[in-house]
């Protein structure tokens, strides 16, 4: 198994496990942004990711961007974190973690940030057994944006 940077090559692969993981989370439906999107958005370098791939087929990912804490400075903002459920349980996950954590450092970030579901446990287990700070006193609001 090999970790490594997102190459645009690997794009259509990304896109499958976003779908994926979106089935994942009971909202197949909420998947609108095409794989043009993804290409067009990586282009302009919107946004970067990671990848684990074994025998030259990408098992798991990591999608993230550069943002901004007013408290803390630089952050680093975790998208998506997504293992095909048939690697999941065997150190994909970590493997990309601590890519993550690396490229966070690299950038000299002070904070790395991401949302998890309430009911994903495994993912909040996970997430904790590598010290992270789940808050569950704030709450998320978004607009979603129609033209």
């Amino acid at each position: 198994m090999k970790v490594r940077k997102g190459q645009k090559h690997d794009i259509p692969a990304i896109y499958e496990l976003v779908i994926e993981l979106a089935i994942y989370e009971k909202e197949p439906e909420a998947v609108t942004a095409s794989l043009q999107d993804y290409y067009n958005l990586f282009d302009s370098k919107l946004y970067s990711f990671i990848v684990a791939e074994e025998e030259n087929k990408i098992i798991g990912t990591a999608i993230y961007y550069d943002t901004f804490s007013t408290w803390k400075g630089k952050m680093l903002y975790l998208e998506d974190f997504i293992v095909v459920e048939s690697s999941r349980q065997l150190g994909v996950g970590q493997l990309i973690w601590d890519a993550i954590i690396a490229e966070a450092k690299a950038r000299n970030c002070k904070l790395l940030k991401w949302q998890v579901l309430d009911w994903n446990t495994p993912a909040i287990r996970f997430y904790e057994k590598n010290k992270a700070i789940i808050e569950k006193e704030w709450w998320n609001g978004k607009i979603i944006l129609t033209s």
